[in-house]
């Protein structure tokens, strides 16, 4: 039996929670009913923040501020250049307050400070990415039309961009989305989750005082029926982003249908990485436990399964197994963790059930298996489960926690069955020295994304998102700014028309 975690109370522990309006028309406001919610860090079990609580009213508010901003306000009117200036001070002032945002992350979402601070410094990468976008954004022109005729194709920002984020990645996740709709004019109303929305909060501060016009950017904190819901619906939203659940994508899907809106879904996963005898299997066993327990496998890329040939199994998972005992689990604070805090009881309870599942259904913990004992927090021990059957719900459902499924093959052709045989496809890894195999593997996934000999590394130069039910579109790449555009064609006929019509 492990000792029970020892979680140190911070600072924060002994002050009254940090109080956030909402932002809506460039002023910091209260609901107007007076609601607020308050977040209890999961890593901690103190309440750390407490929001105003938007409803109808709010959204209203918001996306009528939004809408004059695009129809009357100077933002989407400004020379590129202008707004490029404004994203890249954004950048500058998001790392100046690295450190502080990034503790607000680790308190309200349980994730390990150092791995907060990785996220924030990859967000200022991708503000700067955007900023870059928005000078380079530009249409087309036809002189071939023959001698009378020049056809011109301009983008147009869309409008009103209704944003609801997720709580697993707070920071990250607006910043894949955000600063590409502001590179292109448009303005914004923001939904982060309920349960993170401190650092959305900071960032719209930030962008205040970087010089973006009122109402550019509102934001609001609520739950998703009385606030996402509107908003999707809203008639002046012209697109809805948004990352979540595929449940929830399918629900958001259906309200914004009925006005024909402009949809962008990044969506859940169920992310294999395929491990052949040729790899350099001491590698590939550290990136098995990365793709597992990364954010305690809070994570739409998890690599919730492991896909492991037969030829090499036991060694192989001895070896993962060995690893995944080396990881510290613990306090989000606390520099050397690896893996924190679960998001919530209720979360925690239903990612132990899928386990509890797969022993009924003939599968074994091989390796963890369940809640850790602690003074404060709620923790699971990155568990390990072997005699996954293709057909088990812990193989095809997104279980959105700290548990590895392993499945093993023998032939290539069964190892893309089993890395196919998902309602997702988002990402996948493969592990091989022959290039051959890997091209097979990378070629043969239905998968956003397929990393090879490495797993889980992003850049903002490279699109993102999935096939299937893992979501509609893709984010960053050099055409994430082209999302929140639309194309309009002009023609320009020169000298005395010809082809009458009449006459």
């Amino acid at each position: 039996m492990n000792a029970p975690l020892k979680i140190s109370m911070p600072a924060e522990a002994s002050q009254a929670p940090k109080a956030y309006k909402l932002l809506i028309d460039g002023k910091h406001v209260d609901a107007s009913d007076g609601r607020t919610i308050e977040r209890v860090s999961p890593g901690h079990g103190f309440a750390v923040s407490r929001y105003a609580q938007a409803g109808a009213t709010e959204v209203q508010a918001a996306v009528q501020a939004a809408h004059r901003a695009f129809e009357s306000g100077p933002w989407p009117r400004m020379k590129a250049s202008e707004r490029a200036a404004v994203l890249l001070k954004a950048a500058d002032l998001i790392e100046t307050r690295l450190e502080e945002i990034a503790r607000l992350d680790a308190l309200e979402s349980g994730k390990p400070i150092a791995q907060a601070r990785g996220e924030i410094g990859g967000a200022v990468d991708i503000w700067r990415y955007a900023a870059s976008l928005a000078r380079t954004l530009h249409g087309e022109s036809y002189a071939n039309l023959g001698d009378d005729m020049l056809g011109v194709v301009l983008r147009e920002p869309i409008g009103v961009v209704s944003i609801i984020t997720p709580w697993n990645f707070p920071f990250l996740i607006i910043s894949q989305k955000l600063p590409f709709a502001l590179a292109a004019g448009c303005t914004a109303v923001v939904k982060p989750s309920e349960m993170t929305s401190a650092s959305t909060f900071v960032l719209g501060d930030i962008l205040l005082e970087a010089g973006l016009p009122a109402g550019v950017v509102n934001i609001l904190a609520g739950h998703g029926a009385d606030v996402g819901a509107p908003m999707v619906s809203h008639p002046l939203v012209e697109m809805v982003s948004f990352t979540g659940s595929t449940r929830v994508g399918k629900m958001t899907m259906a309200a914004a249908s009925n006005s024909l809106k402009k949809v962008s879904m990044e969506l859940g996963g169920k992310n294999g990485q395929i491990v052949f005898p040729d790899a350099d299997l001491e590698a590939a066993a550290d990136a098995a436990v990365f793709g597992g327990f990364f954010n305690a496998g809070e994570c739409c890329n998890a690599g919730s399964r492991l896909i492991v040939h037969e030829a090499i199994a036991d060694d192989f998972l001895r070896t993962v197994k060995a690893l995944a005992e080396k990881v510290k689990v613990g306090d989000p604070l606390d520099d050397r963790t690896k893996v924190g805090a679960m998001i919530s009881a209720d979360h925690m309870a239903k990612v132990a059930g899928y386990v509890t599942a797969a022993k009924t259904d003939g599968g074994s913990v091989f390796s963890g298996g369940g809640q850790l004992a602690s003074n404060a927090g709620q923790y699971l021990d990155p568990t390990i489960v072997r005699g996954v059957t293709e057909d088990m719900a812990i193989a095809r459902e997104e279980v959105f926690g700290p548990v590895l499924s392993v499945l093993t093959f023998e032939t290539i052709e069964k190892a893309l069955h089993i890395a196919n045989n998902t309602p997702y496809g988002l990402s996948a890894g493969v592990w091989s020295a022959s290039i051959d195999t890997c091209m097979s593997v990378a070629r043969g996934v239905r998968s956003g994304t397929v990393w090879v000999n490495t797993f889980m590394e992003g850049y903002p130069e490279l699109p993102f998102g999935g096939y299937k039910q893992s979501g509609l579109g893709r984010e960053l790449g050099k055409r994430a700014v082209e999302d929140y555009t639309e194309e309009k064609t002009i023609q320009f006929h020169r000298g005395q028309r010809t082809g009458w019509w009449v006459g």
